[in-house]
């Protein structure tokens, strides 16, 4: 059965997938009502190639999008955001470290018990008890340093006994005689070991 050609309702442009600027297609961005506008802009005059003017005018015209700028705005927006965080907490500690005092009527005594007193959370820190507790830390911190450079030193120890013998049994199974060939005695005396070992 055969299709209609051109007489039908639904052409290649009005279907949706055509791809020229068909008559029906929709008046969206890129719509058919504006061949003759997108001719005009990419020079499609009479040769078919894009003018120079057009080439030019086409490069010039600023898209919007700008890797650096979008960076610099996110950084921006970033360090507005972290400034506002510190104001806050710099903010809300000064506030924690000066309390509101409360009025404390000293006209009536009955009065005076139902006033709220200010509370500090834990008791204020004094200087000695601060040099305490540091000397303590530092002690502690000391005491952990010692023990760990005892660790190092003995692991480095072992390690370098280790290399030595190593080294040593390298030497011996390399040793040739004079005519060149492997001295066996090493190697014999190497395999007992390993196998009084195991």
């Amino acid at each position: 059965m055969k299709r209609p050609r051109g007489g039908g309702e639904a052409s290649a442009g009005e279907g949706g997938s055509g791809g020229g600027f068909g008559k029906g297609k929709g008046k969206g961005r890129w719509g058919g009502g504006s061949r003759r506008r997108n001719e005009q802009r990419l020079g499609v005059g009479g040769g078919g190639a894009l003018s120079l003017a057009a080439f030019a005018s086409a490069k010039s015209r600023n898209t919007g999008y700008n890797p650096a700028l979008i960076k610099k705005k996110k950084e921006f927006y970033k360090n507005a955001k972290l400034i506002s965080k510190y104001k806050r907490t710099k903010k809300q500690h000064s506030q924690s470290n000066n309390p509101p005092e409360f009025p404390i009527r000293e006209d009536r005594d009955d009065n005076a018990q139902n006033v709220p007193k200010p509370h500090h959370k834990g008791k204020k820190r004094t200087a000695q008890s601060l040099k305490a507790e540091y000397e303590k830390k530092r002690a502690e911190d000391e005491k952990a340093k010692k023990e760990r450079d005892v660790i190092i030193q003995a692991k480095r120890e072992q390690q370098e006994k280790s290399e030595a013998k190593r080294r040593e049994l390298r030497e011996k199974m390399f040793k040739k005689t004079r005519s060149g060939q492997p001295v066996m005695k090493y190697r014999i005396e190497h395999l007992l070991e390993t196998a009084l070992q195991n």
